[in-house]
């Protein structure tokens, strides 16, 4: 993707945004006095002539068809379809990256936020403007490299907030108040040994009360989501949907999806 195609498509995005997302809170900014706009005042036919060619060009990149799926991909409940594929891609593309800036054996596993997945990606052709209303946020993919001794407080997280937060190369069951099955890459927590868990910056940095980040050290990747997920999804014109189970929460009385 070209640098001016990666231009137009933020602009087209940023307005998409802004005119289907909720209006932010600007209580506390202070203005001089009011000002009616009203639908009546005239259109600048110079400047819409000036726009119009470059509205079209991005319309046209926002519909390019980059995959397709056969089934919905949804963000709901403890094991989404499209929460897992997510959280797959964000582990395939920290994976590489680590490999190739001397982390010898890669990422151990992956964690992102349902609250960032803001919608649903319906069966057929997946266009690249459902990326951008999936992923409208600018976060970065970040590696947290955590003591073994510290990586229990990931798990205790789960149990304590129930909250499905999509995961890569992680099981997490509990029941009650228990753990009752703890998996890194398929093996129990090593204390010994050193992990490096791929995450956004926003939850690297403590968001969604995941405090036991703040134990590791932060490894920067420059790799935004949003571009990883677009690259992912051209790379696989037929999506594949995980079906294995990761999060298990028996006690989910207390529980909230997003």
């Amino acid at each position: 993707m070209t640098m001016k195609t990666k231009y137009l498509i933020s602009g087209l995005a940023f307005l998409s945004i802004i005119s289907c997302r909720a209006p932010l809170n600007v209580a506390n900014v202070q203005t001089e006095k009011n000002i009616s706009v009203s639908q009546d005042l005239p259109e600048d036919q110079t400047f819409k002539n000036i726009i119009e060619p470059y509205k079209i060009e991005l319309e046209g990149k926002m519909n390019n068809k980059i995959s397709h799926t056969a089934v919905d991909l949804t963000k709901r409940g403890d094991n989404s379809n499209l929460g897992n594929l997510l959280a797959d891609y964000t582990f395939e593309g920290a994976d590489a990256w680590a490999k190739k800036n001397g982390i010898v054996d890669g990422v151990d596993a992956a964690i992102i936020n349902i609250g960032g997945i803001r919608t649903n990606i319906g069966a057929g052709d997946i266009l690249t403007k459902h990326i951008y209303e999936v992923m409208p946020f600018e976060n970065e993919v970040i590696i947290v490299k955590m003591k073994g001794t510290d990586m229990q407080g990931l798990f205790d997280y789960y149990l304590k907030t129930l909250k499905n937060n999509p995961v890569s190369h992680l099981i997490i069951e509990t029941d009650k108040d228990k753990i009752t099955n703890q998996l890194i890459d398929g093996k129990p927590i090593d204390l010994n040994k050193t992990y490096y868990i791929a995450t956004s910056d926003y939850l690297a940095l403590g968001g969604d009360n995941m405090d036991y980040f703040k134990k590791g050290e932060l490894m920067p990747t420059g790799i935004k989501l949003r571009d990883l997920f677009l690259e992912k999804f051209i790379a696989n014109p037929e999506v594949k949907v995980p079906t294995d189970m990761r999060l298990n929460f028996k006690n989910e009385k207390n529980k909230t999806d997003e």
